[in-house]
């Protein structure tokens, strides 16, 4: 058994020769924004959810990007409204949120 129900990693790449990375748009703000959350909500510590940065996951050019496991569940998010959706249905409800797949 995992130490979490839901480990989320956000990549927070920042590439520095002009290619795209999730950094550009504003990964390492909507992922504090993120762990914020899942604080204030009383969803964070063993048996619950935790939030990490991550380097590279390689998929920048989809970004910006977060992977949920233990289903490597990957999503790409544009706002806050996204990443409270990803919160609400996938990591409070069990829910895939479809729309945001990749």
């Amino acid at each position: 058994m995992s130490y979490y129900k839901y480990h989320v990693f956000f990549c927070t790449n920042q590439r520095d020769d002009g290619r795209q990375c999730c950094e550009q748009c504003n990964a390492s703000e909507i992922r504090a924004y993120a762990k914020n959350k899942i604080k204030e909500l009383g969803l964070s510590g063993a048996g619950k959810v935790r939030i990490n940065t991550a380097g590279c996951l390689d998929r920048c050019e989809l970004g910006p990007v977060l992977v949920v496991y233990p289903e490597e569940t990957w999503y790409c998010y544009l706002d806050r409204e996204d990443i409270d959706e990803i919160i609400e249905k996938h990591l409070m409800a069990d829910k895939i949120v479809e729309r945001l797949l990749i």
